[in-house]
């Protein structure tokens, strides 16, 4: 068996866990005077500046239930609209109709953003309020080879903040030092089969897939 799969892990783990706020803070310690100081609430110059430059960002939702989930977001640069200081929206190009994000966001509008720019070490973190979008003018202005997104993600921005780069640096994300080849795993119709048991044919979900891939990105 497995060793992901031994029961007795778990238990192990769940022993020495931290169990309160001060026996996280006897083990970390206090923030730095910069790191306690860095949230702001509201999208200043630099926050607006961060945002125009990233292609990509992760979108954190949780369930009334407390179950959370991370979805990516990607277009070219300024896809993201700084609407005003307190306001920013995100267009919602074509994806898989799970809906996971919006759906959470309907029982529960707390979201937190995580911003990347390539090249860049430093990140971006928001946290606020979000809804779901279909103002015509809105969307009008997030057009995208001649595709209006169905509807936009507007969050009301309640907490901003920039992050030092050591994750980035240990990871050397933006280096070739730990890239690997596509090969290195099974496509993604491959593993999805294996996951589930298979049912249904991979070399046509791959052909479907890399057509969707040329046809259906907006």
């Amino acid at each position: 068996m497995d060793r992901m799969d031994e029961p007795s892990v778990a238990t192990e783990i769940a022993s020495t866990g931290i169990d309160g706020e001060a026996s996280l803070r006897s083990l970390y310690g206090k923030p730095s005077p910069l790191a306690e100081r860095k949230c702001i609430d509201h999208v200043d110059k630099h926050c607006a500046a961060f945002i125009a430059l990233s292609p990509f960002l992760c979108l954190g939702t949780s369930r009334k239930d407390g179950a959370g989930d991370v979805s990516p977001r990607g277009d070219a640069p300024g896809f993201v609209l700084v609407l005003d200081r307190k306001t920013i929206a995100i267009p919602d190009r074509p994806g898989n109709n799970r809906m996971d994000s919006f759906s959470n966001i309907l029982e529960n509008p707390a979201v937190g953003l995580f911003f990347m720019i390539p090249g860049i070490d430093e990140t971006l973190r928001i946290n606020g309020k979000a809804r779901v979008s279909t103002d015509p003018a809105l969307l009008g202005r997030m057009v995208v080879q001649g595709k209006t997104p169905k509807s936009a993600l507007v969050v009301e921005v309640e907490e901003t903040m920039l992050h030092c780069a050591k994750a980035l640096r240990r990871s050397k994300l933006w280096l070739d030092d730990y890239k690997q080849p596509r090969s290195a795993l099974p496509t993604l119709a491959r593993m999805i089969s294996d996951q589930v048991g298979g049912g249904f044919d991979v070399p046509a979900a791959e052909q479907r897939l890399e057509e969707n891939y040329k046809t259906g990105m907006y």
